[in-house]
């Protein structure tokens, strides 16, 4: 009968407790150790999503930076291009475009824009402001620009852009006044 105990007491301490034990005994993970190891799972799993999303995110940002700056090459490939078709154009015209370092330097006249269409340049002052009450009659807003070198120029027909100044130079060099050397000042 003793054995008829021990045996039905091992049954009721088998059936009542969990396989655990038993696993634990044998060196096997028990069922928390099983728990943990899903969640470590889970929590690995969570962290590779957000490493691939922001992956994407960054493959994303490069991807329109990228575009972005092929664009920017694009546009400034085709500015360059369209100033060259002007300062063809130009030269089909024989008109020139000067720096005013080329002249010396500019003496006192700050000029606002880049362009100015230059209709004569003279040494004696007094010459240039005859020049420059004549265009004004003309309807046009000259500039007496002043050079280092002992120059005094008279600019009409400002602009920042060189499309503008050489449709400017077109249409100026119909007038009577506009005499065959005029030119083009590029202030930089």
């Amino acid at each position: 009968m003793k054995n008829h105990v021990v045996l039905a007491f091992l049954m009721v301490l088998l059936v009542t407790s969990s396989c655990d034990f038993l696993r634990s005994l044998a060196g096997r993970p028990t069922s928390s150790d099983l728990d943990r190891k899903r969640v470590e799972i889970a929590r690995l799993e969570e962290l590779k999503l957000q490493q691939e999303k922001e992956q994407l995110r960054l493959d994303s940002l490069i991807a329109a930076r990228q575009a972005a700056a092929d664009s920017l090459s694009a546009m400034q490939a085709r500015m360059i291009t369209d100033s060259l078709a002007l300062v063809d154009s130009l030269q089909q015209l024989n008109g020139t475009i000067l720096n005013p370092t080329e002249l010396g330097g500019l003496y006192t006249t700050k000029l606002d824009s880049r362009y100015y269409i230059i209709i004569g340049s003279f040494s004696r002052r007094a010459n240039a402001e005859n020049l420059l009450a004549q265009v004004a009659g003309e309807g046009y807003v000259p500039v007496l620009i002043s050079f280092r070198n002992g120059l005094h120029a008279v600019g009409i027909c400002q602009s920042d852009r060189l499309a503008e100044a050489v449709e400017a130079f077109k249409s100026v060099r119909q007038k009577k006044f506009c005499p065959p050397d005029v030119w083009i000042l590029l202030n930089e």
